[in-house]
This record gives C-alpha cells, sequence and structure tokens, in this order.
C-alpha cells in the first residue's frame, strides 16, 4: 500500500517511534470500512501473524484498556508501562475521542485500536510486551485485538481476556499457572490459565510474534495480589477514573455517529 494510498486514514500515527526503538506502524489499511470489508482485512492480515517463543522475558510490559460512555459516545484509552517483575509503574499515557466504529463482536479492533494508539504514540518508553484486555489468537478469524496491534506496532502482544469469545477447554487445575489448552477444533489458539486459588481463570492467546508458551509465561510473570495482570489492571483503572472525571465535568449527551463505519449501523446492546 502506497503512503498516498493510506493519507488520511490513520496520520497522526503512521511513521511515529518511541524512546529509542524506531517502530513503523505503517498503516497497514483504511479504517474507514464496511462490516464485510473489515472482516476481509482480519482475514487478509491473519497470514502475517508470526507465533514465535519470546528471546527473553520481558521487562517493560505496557498494559492496554478501553472504556467507553454510553453517555457521551466517547472512548476512554490508558497505556500503562510496568517493569517487572518489579510492578513498578514507569510511564502511564491516555487518550480520548469520540467513537468511530460502532459494537460489533469479533469486530471491536476496528472499535479500540484508534483511541488506544492516541496513547501509544504518547509514549516515550520501549515496551518489550504489549497485554491486552481482549483476546489474539483465540478469535473466530483468529484476528483478535492483541494481533492487530501487535501487527500494526511490530511489537510482541498478548490477549488476556476475562471472558471466552471462542473455543473449548477442559477443567483447568487448582493451583496458580494451572492451564488447559484452549482450542477450536483440532487446533489450540490459546490457554485457560488459573492466576490465584479460588479465582476463575483468564482466557489468555498470542498475538503477533509470541507463541503460546510465552504468551502464558507473560501473564503469570506479570500478575500481582489480584486475577488479571497488574498491567492491564492498572490500564482499566486509569480508564475508569478519566471517563469519571472528564463525564463528570462535560455530561452533554452525544448523538450517536460511526464516521469509520460504511454501511447501516447494526443495533447496539
Amino acid at each position: 500500500m502506497s503512503r498516498s494510498s493510506t493519507r488520511g486514514t490513520w496520520s497522526g500515527w503512521r511513521d511515529r517511534c518511541w524512546g529509542e526503538r524506531r517502530v513503523n506502524a505503517a498503516a497497514l489499511h483504511p479504517w474507514r470500512v464496511s462490516h464485510r470489508q473489515a472482516v476481509e482485512i482480519q482475514v487478509r492480515l491473519r497470514a502475517e501473524v508470526r507465533l514465535e517463543p519470546l528471546a527473553a522475558p520481558p521487562r517493560l510490559v505496557a498494559g492496554a484498556d478501553v472504556a467507553y460512555s454510553r453517555l457521551t459516545h466517547r472512548m476512554y484509552a490508558a497505556i500503562v508501562v510496568l517493569s517487572v517483575p518489579e510492578m513498578a509503574v514507569v510511564e502511564t499515557r491516555r487518550a480520548v475521542m469520540r467513537a468511530r466504529f460502532p459494537y460489533i463482536p469479533g469486530l471491536f479492533t476496528f472499535r479500540e485500536l484508534p483511541p488506544l494508539l492516541g496513547a501509544f504514540e504518547r509514549l516515550r518508553a520501549a515496551p518489550d510486551l504489549l497485554m491486552f484486555d481482549g483476546h489474539g489468537l483465540a478469535h473466530p478469524r483468529r484476528f483478535g485485538l492483541a494481533c492487530h496491534a501487535g501487527l500494526l506496532l511490530d511489537t510482541p502482544s498478548v490477549g488476556c481476556a476475562k471472558k471466552r469469545l471462542v473455543g473449548e477447554h477442559d477443567a483447568v487445575g487448582p493451583k496458580r499457572g494451572d492451564r488447559a489448552p484452549l482450542t477450536i477444533g483440532d487446533e489450540m489458539v490459546g490457554a485457560v490459565v488459573r492466576t490465584r486459588p479460588g479465582v476463575k481463570p483468564v482466557y489468555v492467546s498470542p498475538g503477533h510474534r509470541i507463541d503460546i508458551d510465552s504468551a502464558v509465561g507473560a501473564v503469570l510473570l506479570s500478575l500481582g495480589r489480584y486475577r488479571i495482570p497488574e498491567p492491564t489492571r492498572l490500564a482499566h483503572q486509569a480508564t475508569a477514573a478519566m471517563m469519571r472525571e472528564i463525564d463528570r465535568r462535560d455530561r452533554a449527551p452525544a448523538r450517536r455517529t460511526y464516521p469509520d463505519f460504511v454501511g447501516a449501523v447494526p443495533r447496539e446492546p
């Protein structure tokens, strides 16, 4: 795709860098798309995802989360970078924008990635791993949020979700670190992992430049005292606090329009 053909799609992010590591976040596709075009993009880009072991345990993990305000139609994104295993916060970045794509299961990435990229472009730290409150390979088209973001940012990425989107699994053992394969047919797409005794497991799947074993290891390495990893837990807290503060100052209801969606907008829950 030529530079001229991508102009205006996400110019604020393209060809930026963080820290001393240059990251070419090339516009792999247009963002204003129909349902059919979005699905076709996921199917096409899935072939570019690389599943490989991490060369070394990550030292800086960036947790990412997005919150949506139904009242003001705003998307609140936050990135929290932690050093591991110390669990010290290195940097926090935020971004706010109106929702530009509707809520469509399986296409969350087209809704959540634009505000997340707005936060990522402000980062000074260079994370070794991106961790998302969502899915990676454990997706109907094997191309969830963690795959899409990892490919776009050319950085190892992991999805760690609280709920299952696809796949089947057996019971998970009771101890921290116990796991069961998450499969779709004969294909293993992730792992169901117990992060604390006596609590529900989480659903871990690789995004890009990481494999299932390394993804599980990164999640376990990033745990604190809670069920979900500290990077995504703190990112969730940051989005919730930001939404409370900004919506309290400006509570004017906003009309739900989606300029990046082509076609009839589906009814939202």
